[in-house]
């Protein structure tokens, strides 16, 4: 009797005992299931550097617009993960053309960036503006600053002269403010439009000027791509050599002379009329009037260098842009 008694209370016991720890697993379950994510990846956000450098100034994040303006763009570029991917490509491509002509103008090394910020290096960009090209350019501005712009030829799209001409205007623009972030956000807003707000808003510096949207974000947005493009493990981009654009290598074609038929001439050196006009977009007809005997070059790009080979690896211009 007392043997049974003793068995039917161990029995309630461990029921009671069961029963509870089904509640509380019930519990945790409901716990975790509200919980639980509604996405499959989970997005953090960066980091913002205390300080960073460029072209020389040192700029530091503790003022709050600072702060945000930088968290803002740093986020954008890391998140927007095929554009960003795309100009390390095309910088592969492009930064051993761009980088010496900065170096034998004068311009600090880091204002590369601002092509990549205006055209995302693609040198046959077309704003909304009509701004072209590799540094944007207006026919105005370019013409101010020594391209050729006209009906078949528009040296805008010509990626060594307009880097030459967006060195001429930065130039002016930091001989003006003494600051390169000046000269680069006046390479957007307009130098008129910069000096009249210093003088209006009493401003000692650009950045703390209050400008049109866009105007504000450009600095930001070249501070941002510079620190991927250092850092670009950090920000999660992972990069083989073959994932890159290769530099091309070009036979060098000067004439003295009018072109009237640019695609037989494409086709005299082996390459087809597209090809001509992807690397030499400058060329804005079907055809080359030069009626005064100026001097023009063309790049034809060599056999070898059209095509990509199965083991053949791009040579990379940084790096530290890449994974082995």
């Amino acid at each position: 009797m007392k043997k049974s008694f003793f068995i039917s209370i161990s029995l309630f016991l461990a029921i009671l005992a069961t029963a509870f720890v089904l509640l509380t697993a019930g519990k945790e379950l409901d716990k975790l299931e509200s919980e639980k994510p509604h996405v499959l990846s989970m997005t953090a956000s960066v980091e913002i550097p205390e300080k960073m450098t460029f072209a020389g100034e040192e700029i530091i994040f503790d003022r709050y617009d600072r702060r945000e303006r930088m968290d803002r763009e740093l986020n954008s570029f890391t998140y927007f993960h095929s554009t960003t991917l795309l100009l390390f490509k095309r910088a592969n491509r492009l930064f051993p053309i761009i980088e010496p002509i900065l170096k034998r103008e004068g311009v600090p090394d880091d204002l590369k960036y601002l092509a990549v910020i205006e055209s995302s290096l693609d040198w046959r960009a077309i704003s909304p503006a009509n701004a072209v090209g590799l540094w944007q350019f207006l026919q105005t501005t370019g013409r101010e600053h020594g391209l050729e712009v006209r009906t078949d030829v528009d040296e805008r799209y010509h990626v060594e002269k307009s880097t030459v001409a967006a060195t001429k205007y930065l130039k002016s623009a930091y001989r003006r403010y003494g600051a390169w972030s000046a000269a680069a956000m006046a390479y957007n807003g307009g130098q008129g439009r910069i000096t009249n707000e210093m003088r209006n808003q009493r401003a000692e510096e650009a950045l703390d000027l209050w400008l049109v949207e866009e105007t504000t974000r450009y600095y930001y947005r070249m501070l941002a791509i510079k620190q991927i493009f250092e850092n670009p493990k950090q920000y999660g981009f992972v990069i083989k050599p073959e994932h890159l654009y290769k530099p091309m290598e070009f036979k060098k074609v000067t004439v003295t002379n009018t072109i009237p038929d640019l695609v037989a001439f494409a086709k005299d050196n082996n390459i087809t009329y597209a090809q001509l006009k992807d690397f030499n977009s400058w060329l804005r007809s079907d055809k080359l009037n030069n009626a005064s005997g100026k001097s023009y070059t063309l790049l034809i790009p060599t056999q070898d260098d059209l095509y990509y080979k199965s083991g053949d690896k791009p040579k990379v211009h940084n790096p530290i842009w890449v994974t082995e």
